[in-house]
């Protein structure tokens, strides 16, 4: 359902989320390690994330990623899809198709497009913060 992409980001932003809560910078080995995504594309991923100023990317020594604490409760988990993936998930054909609408559905529109406004819903009423709170409490996980 959601893209590469997508999937290295958000693992990436949650665990920064995670570190800047504790007021600390991360590198990207570090995210990396933590999230199991490969580092070249997780350091693209990040380049847009930081170029839409969810992110801050800083150099030097102490350099790294981090979130603010507002930024955290502010961003919802569709700005960041829309961010890495454009607005495809929330507007693209369920069986893949380059025309499908209420006009000329493909098979499994109708019922799709129930689904993905749940989906959109969903990733609109979740922040970064939501998420960081649940790796940080253990109740959730990155990795298995």
């Amino acid at each position: 359902m959601f893209s590469r992409a997508f999937e290295h980001g958000i693992k990436a932003i949650i665990y920064i989320a995670t570190q800047s809560m504790d007021g600390k910078r991360v590198k990207i080995g570090d995210i990396v390690e933590q999230s199991g995504s490969p580092e070249a594309f997780t350091a693209k991923v990040l380049g847009v994330l930081t170029k839409q100023k969810i992110i801050n990317s800083h150099t030097g020594p102490y350099g790294g990623f981090d979130i603010t604490m507002d930024r955290m409760k502010e961003t919802t988990i569709s700005e960041i899809v829309h961010a890495i993936d454009g607005d495809v998930l929330f507007t693209g054909c369920g069986l893949g198709l380059s025309e499908c609408s209420h006009l000329r559905p493909c098979p499994m529109h109708d019922k799709f497009v129930k689904v993905r406004n749940e989906i959109k819903s969903m990733l609109s009423s979740t922040t970064i913060h939501d998420l960081a709170l649940g790796l940080k409490s253990g109740k959730t996980v990155l990795m298995r």
